[in-house]
């Protein structure tokens, strides 16, 4: 049976994969200062409607988005010090002192954190010192962030108030960046990871949610079983729902990830939707994911609960990759889901769900994913066979794969093409933002101020070409 576009969805519409840490940025981290503003310029001039971004919770181990410390909070690095010198709370001196080099190369978390912080510090006391505490503003975020702020404040030791004000700063900055998309008519597409880490004020706050021993352990941790990528399979570590808690409560504690989630994206993507479905548990003393087993989990309840609390929409996007079931299909399909589909999976002997003419209109379709090579080093690596399949199928013999997979994206019949900002510059694996199953090196690449790796403008206007052509060009306000 055909399925309905869930809303958001609907229509013809492109948008560019690009995290907030790969913008260009003076501290040694893409933020919401001005190069999410230049970023959302460049989205802007190339003519499309989405940009998404990977998590942007406090970053965990790993410098990983996926590890975060928290469901509900932001990460305090994205804060702009250029955002908190326009609003009085740090002289313009602050930013003729940061070194050259920080603007330069890859995400420098430490970096950073090392240079920031005590402008952190700074802004607080002065924040503190102008009455701050006492003004409308705060009172009213502090209020409506009262299911999970006090749980970071204890989860950070937070005795000063200092990582509360990032919090309520990190959430003006983003209303400004929310506002600034809307002005430009472009959408902002969140990911929700399903599991969360053991180490996390989720877990501190509410135990009773999770698969824990007495001592606090997780009895089972989260993964996926061994496969043609993994001999040994991928053991991610984070502890497993106690969905019969969840049920109890009405799923509260998901109803207000996905409020929050909602309330800072125009649409989130959840990953490993088909852990929603079912889920592969690991004993916590295993140290690989070999002797796992696959258990259910109630997706249905959680979603109609979900959608029931957002008045009836749910505006989300299924990571349905990998092995799918009819079990997870028919759930996507039930609650109207886009899924997604990658195209550097099209061209395998085996593999046909992928390649463009079995796309349903309710998709998204990628070249690659964060997870995967840029398309240019996925070539490079490419078997001869599967080489030989994709230039038949786009009737093609030239010298740019990244051109020719972006191009094959925007003429799918799926409603939605995203391409990473990669793919979209044509970078190479020098270029690659995340490699699974490795714990460090990862979530580094970084836009440059110049360069082959920079917001080319000769490329915006190429991909905003492309979009009128396939009739993906961005409705709405022009720019």
């Amino acid at each position: 049976m055909a399925r309905n576009v869930a809303g958001p969805f609907d229509g013809r519409s492109a948008g560019v994969l690009l995290h907030l840490t790969s913008v260009p940025g003076a501290f040694g981290i893409g933020d919401l200062g001005p190069g999410a503003d230049a970023a959302l310029a460049w989205i802007q001039r190339a003519g499309l409607t989405w940009w998404q971004m990977l998590p942007v919770g406090p970053i965990g181990p790993g410098d990983s988005p996926y590890a975060s410390t928290s469901s509900f909070a932001g990460e305090p690095l994205l804060v702009g010090i250029e955002g908190l010198v326009e609003d009085g709370l740090l002289p313009r001196e602050v930013l003729t002192g940061v070194p050259a080099s920080l603007g330069r190369g890859s995400t420098r978390y430490a970096d950073a954190a090392a240079i920031k912080y005590p402008l952190f510090v700074r802004a607080w006391q002065s924040f503190k010192a102008r009455g701050g505490l006492k003004a409308d503003p705060w009172k009213r975020f502090v209020r409506r962030n009262r299911y999970w702020l006090p749980g970071w404040r204890a989860f950070t030791k937070d005795s000063s108030g200092l990582h509360a004000f990032l919090q309520f700063q990190f959430a003006r900055q983003w209303s400004r960046l929310r506002a600034a998309a809307d002005s430009r008519g472009i959408r902002l597409l969140g990911d929700v990871p399903i599991f969360v880490a053991h180490g996390s004020a989720d877990v501190r706050d509410h135990p009773e949610l999770f698969r824990l021993a007495q001592n606090g352990d997780p009895t089972v941790v989260t993964g996926v079983p061994p496969d043609q990528f993994s001999a040994t399979g991928q053991r991610w570590g984070h502890p497993h729902y106690r969905w019969s808690a969840h049920r109890r409560t009405g799923f509260a504690w998901w109803i207000e990830r996905m409020r929050a989630a909602t309330a800072r994206f125009d649409a989130v993507r959840i990953d490993h939707f088909i852990g929603l479905h079912h889920a592969y548990e690991i004993p916590a003393t295993s140290d690989t994911a070999m002797n796992g087993t696959w258990h259910p989990a109630p997706g249905d309840a959680l979603l109609t609960s979900v959608r029931q609390a957002l008045g009836g929409v749910l505006p989300v996007v299924a990571e349905d990759l990998g092995s799918l079931t009819p079990g997870v299909v028919a759930l996507r399909d039930r609650f109207a889901l886009p899924g997604m589909r990658l195209l550097q999976d099209a061209f395998s002997a085996d593999d046909h769900r992928s390649a463009p003419h079995w796309h349903p209109r309710d998709l998204v379709c990628y070249p690659g994913t964060h997870d995967n090579p840029t398309t240019i080093e996925w070539w490079a690596h490419l078997d001869a066979g599967s080489r030989a399949r994709a230039r038949a199928y786009m009737g093609w013999d030239g010298l740019d794969p990244a051109a020719a997979l972006v191009r094959l994206a925007f003429t799918s019949p799926a409603n939605t093409a995203i391409a990473t900002m990669q793919d979209l510059l044509g970078l190479g694996p020098e270029a690659r933002m995340n490699l699974p199953g490795i714990a460090t090196g990862n979530w580094h690449w970084r836009l440059q101020p110049y360069g082959p790796s920079s917001l080319r403008p000769e490329v915006a206007d190429r991909i905003r070409a492309l979009a009128s052509l396939t009739g993906r060009l961005r409705t709405g306000l022009s720019g």
